[in-house]
């Protein structure tokens, strides 16, 4: 079973002191925005515990800022359920949703009687540049941008039925999961401005996707079965799998291969920072920030290994909704 497979990440972890707060605000938001029904709908919601994945993911964040953090996390989840039916294998039709989405970030307000995704979006989106610094805000643009398009390449691979090699797995797989956006919530929630020089230099550069592959392909293995059974072919496990013409516990072994590369990766660059910043002579607060930014991709790789290790979505989703139908109680993106 590959949610008894163990993966070590020796970063810090932590937990917010507001996660029984985010709990319950999240649960009104998702609500209110009509992202969640009731009932059954909603207990499933409730088990996967997404305000629990921002405070481990975000532990220095409390208030507003981890509500923040959490909101998005609901969104994620919520929305790429969506594609686990029809929509998921039309990629005209997921093109054309997502670019409503994608339309919101560059201003475009959700018309009247919109879906529960794109209300919810805009608000998250609205709340997210409030009072950010523009070299962000277009960062975040096209980091969204980025993964609402991937949705449609997702639904092609779905199509086509088999894994595809590892560059092309790569490029739609750090699409779809959007795993750079909590990077940049990140930033926002602990009110940090890494310097442009830095944020662009080799090592944070590399780091930062390295944190991104790193979060990914643990979840591949975890989720491998419940996405095999729904058509999905955009897993680290199946491409290895498929490529390498091995067995399953070949591929599984050669994945968490792939993630100890990354994490001595990150590790081995992390060491060259302090000296990086010096160079770049930045100031003790710039320094200070980029810190604090090395800390934010490791505790979000920690923290979302802890948290997808525990949650209901993958240990149990089999005794609530059966792998081989949609993830979802409530469709709530228009199609």
């Amino acid at each position: 079973m590959p949610q008894d497979i163990e993966f070590h990440l020796p970063f810090p972890g932590s937990l917010s002191a507001d996660l029984e707060g985010a709990r319950q605000r999240n649960l009104a938001w998702v609500r209110r925005m009509g992202l969640v029904g009731q009932g059954r709908s909603l207990e499933w919601y409730a088990s996967w515990d997404m305000p629990r994945l921002a405070a481990l993911g975000f532990p220095y964040a409390q208030g507003a800022a981890l509500d923040l953090c959490a909101d998005a996390m609901a969104l994620f989840f919520v929305f790429d359920d969506q594609f686990d039916g029809f929509l998921g294998r039309s990629p005209s039709r997921a093109a054309a949703v997502c670019q409503r989405m994608i339309d919101i970030v560059h201003g475009t307000l959700p018309r009247a009687g919109a879906d529960a995704c794109s209300v919810a979006f805009a608000d998250i989106w609205a709340r997210s540049i409030d009072g950010a610094h523009p070299g962000w805000v277009a960062r975040a643009s096209h980091e969204w941008e980025y993964y609402f398009a991937a949705q449609a390449h997702e639904a092609i691979g779905r199509l086509r039925g088999a894994p595809a090699d590892m560059e092309t797995y790569l490029q739609v797989r750090r699409g779809i999961a959007g795993t750079d956006l909590p990077l940049s919530l990140g930033e926002r929630a602990v009110g940090i401005i890494v310097p442009a020089a830095a944020f662009h230099s080799p090592q944070l550069r590399i780091m930062r996707q390295t944190a991104i592959d790193v979060t990914f392909m643990c979840n591949d293995v975890y989720s491998l079965e419940k996405e095999e059974a729904r058509g999905d072919v955009d897993n680290l496990v199946l491409v290895i799998e498929h490529t390498r013409r091995c067995t399953r516990e070949e591929a599984i072994t050669e994945a968490r291969r792939e993630v100890r590369r990354r994490v001595e990766r990150f590790q081995e660059l992390a060491l060259q920072v302090p000296g990086l910043c010096t160079q770049l002579g930045l100031t003790g607060r710039e320094k200070a920030a980029v810190d604090t930014y090395v800390e934010i991709m490791g505790v979000w790789m920690s923290g979302y290994h802890a948290w997808q290790t525990q949650t209901r979505r993958y240990t149990h989703a089999p005794h609530v909704l059966p792998h081989t139908g949609p993830g979802y109680f409530d469709q709530v993106l228009g199609a």
